[in-house]
């Protein structure tokens, strides 16, 4: 599979690196969009949590097609998916910058580089959920809960919008994903949630949706560890 244009979201660190890193050589154009130098791909400096960042990437995608947006940030309250967690003590500040990365950015995102996506054979949006977003999930973290489930809204409202363009999007929930830091985090006995997925799944499970026809509709992979909380 060899895509012409790919856009990755929040590719500095974490699952957005992995997953540019991944893509590097299976795309002619790789676009890395983070605040933060990006070591793969075309980077494109950008806070996507600001309006203006948005504008910066749009502009930088300027009149050629796109295949593939998957956005990849994600960000989380202080002390989240610790033991040291509390709600009451999350600044407002912290609140807002949560749920403006996790929710509003992708938005804004997906709106303005609508016009990229038509511009391709075959586009694909993929969004980054989490398992928090799901109904009766146990997880404390409001701010994080709430823009994870808020982002399985959106997903479910673009596909009935995109359904007649067929541009497929889907969100991905897993649990906790076997990057670098979250391996050490799990290690040094400082995140809950129980073992990690395999990063290499998730990988493939990208490859998966990228891999398919306009024809099919993915709406929602859930992707629990199996000994993880919410399998």
């Amino acid at each position: 599979m060899q895509i012409n244009t790919m856009l990755v979201a929040g590719a500095s660190r974490g699952i957005g690196l992995a997953v540019a890193e991944h893509f590097a050589p299976k795309t002619n154009r790789l676009l890395s969009v983070s605040r933060t130098p990006a070591p793969v791909g075309e980077w494109i400096a950008a806070d996507l949590s600001l309006l203006v960042g948005v504008e910066t990437v749009a502009k930088a995608v300027g009149d050629s097609g796109l295949e593939a947006l998957l956005y990849m940030g994600g960000t989380w309250e202080s002390h989240a998916f610790t033991s040291h967690y509390s709600f009451e003590a999350c600044s407002d500040e912290d609140i807002d910058r949560v749920i403006a990365v996790n929710l509003v950015a992708p938005i804004r995102l997906v709106k303005a580089l609508l016009p990229a996506l038509r511009r391709s054979s075959n586009p694909k949006i993929i969004l980054m959920g989490a398992l928090s977003g799901l109904d009766n999930f146990s997880g404390r973290e409001v701010a994080n809960s709430a823009s994870k489930f808020g982002l399985r809204g959106v997903v479910h409202s673009l596909r009935e919008e995109l359904r007649s363009q067929q541009i497929g999007i889907t969100v991905i929930n897993p649990g906790n994903v076997g990057t670098p830091e979250v391996l050490a985090d799990l290690a040094a006995g400082g995140l809950l949630g129980g073992e990690a997925i395999p990063l290499a799944d998730l990988l493939k499970i990208i490859d998966c949706v990228l891999s398919l026809s306009r024809a099919t509709c993915i709406k929602e992979i859930d992707v629990p560890a199996m000994l993880g909380e919410g399998a």
